[in-house]
């Protein structure tokens, strides 16, 4: 496996994260595939229903309504862990990322895990660099 490719696909996985807890929309789905797709399943933790978005426009639109219905981003006390990845390259330009994450909320007080889960990930190489082209979230 490339050490370039496989570091590249890290460092999207962490951005994603730390762009969602940032609130910077624009710059999270800079990271991701124009017909990136996203699929999570329902989220009674955070009364979230399961929803299955494409394109940077949904999924766009998604981060917005979790950040103003204050379920995450700036002020929200929230933060995204990435505690483990396994990154295995397909092609020159096709890498699959499978991480286990933490969502914390309370974190200016006691942290405490709300959510924690699994991000399968699909990362495709574009004439602009490693981009996000899929995710599959799980929980527990």
């Amino acid at each position: 496996m490339s050490a370039d490719a496989e570091l590249a696909a890290r460092t999207i996985v962490a951005r994603l994260a730390h762009l969602a807890d940032d609130g910077d929309v624009d710059a999270y789905i800079a990271e991701m595939t124009d017909d990136v797709v996203w699929s999570m399943p329902a989220n009674p933790a955070a009364g979230l229903p399961a929803t299955s978005r494409r394109g940077r426009d949904e999924i766009a639109a998604g981060a917005r309504e979790r950040i103003a219905a204050g379920l995450q981003g700036p002020g929200t006390n929230t933060r995204h862990i990435i505690t483990t990845s396994v990154v295995d390259l397909e092609s020159d330009d096709r890498a699959r990322v499978r991480s286990t994450f933490l969502f914390l909320e309370s974190t200016t007080a006691t942290p405490a895990i709300r959510t924690m889960g699994q991000y399968d990930d699909v990362m495709q190489r574009t004439s602009d660099g490693w981009k996000l082209a899929s995710r599959t979230i799980t929980f527990g």
